[in-house]
Formats: structure tokens, sequence, C-alpha cells
């Protein structure tokens, strides 16, 4: 058989037609004028003008929403102002949030550690110099 010459097409293939969209593909976006794509697809309304100003249904909804915005902000500038008596009745400075006053709390954290630390290895110390003068010093306590 000699493999130079092109097969045959398949039959039970169907052949497409000039511009049809395969699968995954688009349709060629019509880039005609407005008035020739309506006259080419048939329909020759025109589009209804768009209003110039809000329905009452619109203005309603607008003056809803601007209200509940304004009772969320009042209700946010509540909750600073509270914060911000609570921080003052503490002594602090700045919102309870701040960076600085959660620094704040950590050192206290961070020294009252290093005072137990430093307590327990005066201990420590104090127990071990305790223990080498009653067994090598003063040979009270005999280790065989």
């Amino acid at each position: 058989m000699n493999r130079s010459k092109q097969e045959a097409p398949n039959p039970a293939m169907a052949k497409r037609a000039r511009g049809s969209v395969r699968p995954g593909q688009r349709r060629p976006i019509d880039r005609r004028p407005a008035s020739e794509a309506a006259a080419a697809s048939g329909t020759t309304a025109s589009a209804a003008p768009r209003p110039t100003g809000l329905t009452e249904a619109e203005t309603r909804r607008a003056a809803e929403i601007e209200a509940q915005l304004l009772a969320e902000e009042r209700a946010a500038e509540a909750a600073r102002r509270q914060t911000r008596e609570r921080a003052a009745l503490r002594g602090t400075t700045g919102p309870a949030g701040s960076i600085a006053i959660r620094a704040e709390v950590e050192y206290a954290y961070v020294a009252r550690d290093l005072k137990r630390i430093a307590r327990i290895a005066t201990l420590l110390l104090t127990t071990l110099v305790v223990l080498w003068l009653l067994i090598d010093v003063a040979e009270i306590v005999p280790i065989a």
C-alpha cells in the first residue's frame, strides 16, 4: 500500500457548513452598526430610551440604604467612643486594639515570667551552695 497517498475521508463524518460553530468556539461577533444589524436580523423596533431620572422605588431604596449606612456609622462611632473611655479609665492611651497596648500587656507577661525564672534560679543555686558546704567543706554528710 502506498502511504504517500492521502486516505479517503470517513463517510460517517458529517461535513460542517460554512460559518458553523465548533464545540468550544464562539460565533464571530457581529460588528456592523446597530441599524444594519437590526435590518439584517429583521427587527426594526428601536430600543426604548433610558429614563433620565430615578424612579420612586429607586429613590426609596437609596434613602433606605443611606439611613442604614448612617445608623451603622453612628454605632461604630459609639463603639469607638466607649473604647476610648475604657482606655482612659485604665490609664492607657490610644485605642484598646492598638499595637502599643497589646505590646504593653505582652511585656507585663514577659517581665513576670523573667522574675519567676530568676527566683527559681536563685533558689536552685542557693540549694547547690548549701549542699556543697554540707558535703565537701564541713563533711557533715559523708559520701562513700
